[in-house]
Order: C-alpha cells, then structure tokens, then sequence
C-alpha cells in the first residue's frame, strides 16, 4: 500500500484513463494439455500485457484446497507467510500504514476479528480521511462463508449479511470492487470532475486482485511492471477487462504497488520496480494462503 491512502485523498492526479480490452482465452481454454484435471490441480500461467505481466493462478473449485487470509503482527515478506503457513501460493492482501504497521482494511479469522481499521489512529484522527470514513469502514472484502456441509467463497461489502444458512468465516478486506461492476467512485474516491484519483485507479501500476468464477473457483492476479519503465503496469478499469477475460464474474481489487507479490511453490513475484529496473521486495500486513484442506469433507460450491 502507497503513502498516498493515508495521506493523498486530497491530492490531484492527472487521470489518465488506460483502458485494454484483451483477446486473451478464458482461462478454462488455456490450461496446459496432458495435465491432470483443471477441477482438482491448481494451474499457473503467464500472459504479456502491453505494459506488464499477469502472474495468474487458478485454484479449481473442489475440496483439496482452501484459500484463507492470514495477518502477522509485524509486516512480513511472502516467503516468510508461506514459511509460516506452509502454503502453497501467498498473495499480498489488505491495505495498511506502513509507518505504524497496522491494518486500514478489516481481517476476520474462524469467526473473530482480529484487525480492525477503526483501531487504526493513524487512519481514524487524519482530518483529510474524516469525510470518507464511513466508505473506508464499509468497502469490499473476500469472505468465506460455511454454508452446511459447503464453503462458500464470495465478494461483498463489509456491511452485507451473509447468504441465510451461511456463518461468515474468514473475510479480509481491500477494494475497490472490480466486477461485475467497477467501484470507483464510492470506494476509490475517483472524482473525474475535479482530476482527483487518491488511489492512482486509473493510472498504470502494479496490482493486484482476485476474483470468482461462475463454478466457484478462484483466481488470483498479480500484474507486475516491466523492468524497463517503471511506470508500467495497468489500471483498474483495464484490470477488470483482464479479469473479465480469464472468466472471472466477480473480483476485487487487493493493495497494489510496491505491495503487490504472488508467492508460488518456493518462487516468489514482485510487482513493482524502482527508476533502476529492481523489483521491490516489500513486507505486507495480511495476506491470502492457498492450501490443501485438511478437513475435505467441507466440499465448496459456486457463489450465487
């Protein structure tokens, strides 16, 4: 997470608008031949993008897997949550201060809460954030419901209730929400009119996000810059065109910048580049692991 959301909301930005609309394969068709099976094995591909590269995995809807949100006291590397959490795939996830190290995006672990943005006074006493506190406390989050015998991954706002005959279990929230439809305005504070995009939504950047496919599996991005122009990347409106292109129905933008790091069996990805082309290795609050499941009875099913 950059600076600029604790302490940019006022600033102006040019606005560039980048948009892309991709011709790329839905990620269903360009799994690689003679694999097992895309609805039992997690798939991770590549794809060139006219200012980065798409770190992609695809982790199929059944019960081997689960993904969940983890938080650390401290700021912690990808490769250090996936020591910890003996995963196989870390993705960086909510915002937060780098300068006190707490979260600025809502964490809920087996049913508690265990970071609270409101907790944060970094957040809570800046003049500059007090008008738009109210959508800072309700923005989109990546939740895992129980639903009987089936988990239930899904998008939503903060304040929404969960479906009737689901207990919220994990949520880690972020923003803004990418589909089915772009958020930002309420939750990017984009206002065109008077040049403002606190978030640099619609300049190029790395990013990073997740989504839900229509039979409930979960795709997790992360687009990096190009070593030799660090001011490459994509936008969030071209962001969710991608998105839209590997099948995704519903998908969340997560903290971007020099946060953004994808962690896959032992290799880690780094999005962002400093002005000499080096990718930064930057320490992140809360993540998403990727994991089997030990408890394969619990089988997921597609969102609504």
């Amino acid at each position: 997470m950059r600076k600029i959301w604790l302490l940019g909301l006022t600033l102006v930005s040019a606005g560039i608008w980048f948009v892309w609309r991709s011709s790329l394969p839905s990620i269903s068709s360009v799994v690689p031949t003679g694999t097992p099976s895309p609805q039992k094995t997690i798939h991770y591909f590549e794809r060139t993008l006219p200012q980065g590269i798409a770190h992609i995995l695809l982790i199929p809807a059944n019960n081997q897997f689960v993904v969940t949100p983890a938080l650390s006291a401290k700021v912690n590397t990808v490769e250090e949550f996936a020591q910890k959490h003996r995963a196989i795939a870390i993705l960086n996830a909510g915002f937060f201060d780098p300068v006190n190290q707490k979260s600025t995006s809502y964490v809920i672990l087996a049913g508690q809460l265990v970071a609270d943005p409101k907790d944060n006074e970094r957040l809570v006493k800046n003049p500059n954030l007090k008008p738009y506190l109210g959508q800072i406390f309700n923005r989109t989050e990546f939740r895992r419901y129980q639903c009987g015998q089936n988990v239930r991954y899904d998008i939503a706002l903060h304040n929404a209730s969960p479906p009737a005959g689901c207990q919220l279990i994990d949520t880690v929230g972020a923003g803004p929400r990418l589909l089915p439809e772009l958020n930002l305005v309420q939750e990017g504070f984009v206002d065109n009119a008077n040049k403002r995009d606190a978030l640099g939504s619609n300049q190029p950047n790395a990013r990073t996000a997740i989504g839900i496919t229509s039979d409930g599996s979960i795709v997790l991005v992360m687009v990096a810059q190009k070593p030799s122009a660090s001011t490459s990347g994509i936008s969030l409106p071209a962001l969710a065109d991608f998105l839209k292109t590997l099948g995704v129905q519903k998908a969340m933008n997560l903290d971007g910048g020099s946060s953004s790091s994808l962690y896959y069996k032992g290799k880690t990805f780094y999005g962002k580049v400093d002005l000499d082309g080096n990718f930064i290795k930057r320490p992140v609050k809360s993540v998403l692991v990727v994991r089997e499941n030990l408890h394969p009875s619990a089988a997921s099913s597609p969102t609504p």
